[in-house]
């Protein structure tokens, strides 16, 4: 017979809080579940985060718990320094208290007591976040510590590096302690709540916008419907609404009855979708066939690390360190230019000069979104000095994707007008998933700060540096290929 009393971690008590069934599964049927690129990277950015905390709140003596399957070894340690009178910040501080393991991101001790600093990579504080303290205020002051006060400490968005390791004022400290000590009961309840959905029988939930609330969830595509050629999820839109029609039994678009959408766009995407043929008006051919030359198609590739590691860089501010740009001269004649720089120095002017020098004075400049505005209004705030052509570049810019969204829909892009789900369905040919190694956005930017590492050996930094330049043109290629597709 299954334990009524089964070990729960904080992650899976915040999962509970989310949907039952998905802590049911974490616990049960983890190989169910698929953890994308983007989760693991975010992942790696809390990692690296809780690092620098270490670094902010350590002082002499300061002491890791180190973590170890075998969790006995954690909670003793943790236990022997508690009681051999540690008066130093302990790090990872490892409790148990009725089956809930806590590992406290900092214990500081705070007169004759602790306080608890949970360390979030967030810029702001969220629900889930007091809960969350709140989960380890109860197992430490359930296993006898003298808790005086639970704050959390998250980014600073306006914190400007200096340089030299110095991120004293990275983290921003909010005391919570009144907030977390009012959800006790609460914590109590969901406890218990986890405890039977881990237990007991898979719990009955239906899909919906818990399913991405606050994070992604891992069984999105085991419980969404994803056995047919067109699932209810491609009508897009809010995933409460899609998650009433897989309520109701719908699971694929052509299954849901057209009277009881209302959505404007999920009414086209359910109408083109039934026809079975792509939708094809005349609207992108006289837009794009009145484009004069030059035409410049142009993207970008961006981090926005939490932790910056250039002097004169804010937390999570879009950083461009690569451009792809393909120059159509006359009509059909292209020449190809783009920048990279992985030698792990600030790429950002050079990247800008080269920019402005490849785009000339006239013609206008192609991009898929508003994406490349806000980039170009980043370097304006880096080289304030360089405002005036890269204004002029911002005046001559031109968004392709609302035109193409106006004026073409298929089935297969089922509900989206991004230029990966649009590629594929003008040119099969052109799929970016058959790309090899950088498919996407996230894996560019991590691919980057992974090749300027000091200790990536040169075959990687080399493999790297030829997915990234692949990647980027692949994005100005789909871009030549879209003008083409509706002008020929």
């Amino acid at each position: 017979m299954a334990s009524r009393r089964p070990f729960l971690s904080k992650s899976r008590l915040i999962s509970a809080w989310q949907c039952a069934k998905r802590v049911h599964l974490e616990k049960n049927h983890p190989e169910l579940g698929e953890i994308s690129a983007q989760t693991e990277s975010l992942w790696a950015t809390g990692h690296l985060v809780g690092k620098i905390s270490q670094q902010l709140y350590g002082m002499p003596g300061s002491v890791e718990i180190a973590f170890d399957k075998r969790v006995g070894l954690m909670l003793n340690k943790t236990h022997e320094l508690i009681e051999g009178g540690a008066d130093f910040p302990i790090f990872e501080a490892t409790f148990r208290y009725e089956g809930v393991l806590v590992r406290a991101d900092v214990l500081m001790p705070d007169a004759d007591g602790w306080r608890i600093i949970e360390i979030k990579a967030s810029t702001s504080v969220k629900e889930y976040h007091v809960l969350d303290c709140a989960i380890q205020d109860w197992v430490l002051r359930n296993s006898g510590i003298n808790v005086t006060r639970v704050s959390l400490a998250h980014i600073n968005n306006r914190f400007v590096y200096p340089g030299n390791g110095d991120y004293d004022g990275l983290l921003v400290e909010h005391d919570l302690t009144d907030e977390v000590r009012m959800l006790e009961p609460s914590v109590v309840d969901l406890v218990a709540s986890a405890r039977d959905a881990v237990t007991g029988p898979r719990p009955d939930v239906n899909v919906g916008a818990h399913c991405s609330s606050p994070y992604d969830c891992q069984f999105i595509k085991h419980c969404w419907p994803t056995d047919t050629e067109y699932p209810v999820s491609g009508l897009g839109g809010g995933k409460a609404r899609l998650g009433e029609y897989v309520a109701l039994g719908y699971r694929d678009i052509r299954d849901v009855p057209a009277d009881v959408i209302s959505a404007e766009t999920q009414r086209r995407i359910h109408r083109v979708t039934c026809s079975g043929k792509a939708e094809l008006l005349d609207g992108a051919r006289r837009a794009f066939a009145a484009l004069p030359y030059p035409r410049y198609y142009l993207d970008f590739e961006t981090i926005a690390p939490a932790v910056p590691f250039w002097a004169g860089t804010r937390p999570y501010s879009s950083l461009a360190i690569q451009w792809s740009c393909h120059i159509e001269e006359t009509p059909g004649q292209f020449l190809h230019k783009e920048f990279l720089d992985i030698s792990g120095d600030p790429p950002m002017r050079a990247l800008t000069l080269e920019l402005i020098e490849c785009l000339g004075e006239d013609g206008p400049v192609l991009m898929w979104t508003r994406y490349e505005e806000g980039v170009l209004n980043n370097l304006i705030e880096l080289y304030p000095d360089l405002k005036a052509p890269l204004s002029k570049i911002i005046d001559r810019l031109y968004d392709l994707h609302p035109v193409v969204k106006e004026n073409y829909y298929h089935p297969k892009m089922l509900g989206s007008w991004s230029i990966k789900a649009v590629m594929p369905a003008i040119n099969p040919d052109m799929d970016y998933a058959k790309l090899e190694g950088i498919k996407e956005g996230a894996g560019a930017s991590d691919g980057f700060i992974e090749a300027i590492q000091a200790d990536v050996s040169p075959e990687r930094k080399a493999e790297l540096d030829e997915q990234l330049r692949r990647y980027c043109r692949f994005d100005t290629e789909a871009m030549v290929e879209i003008v083409r597709f509706f002008t020929r």
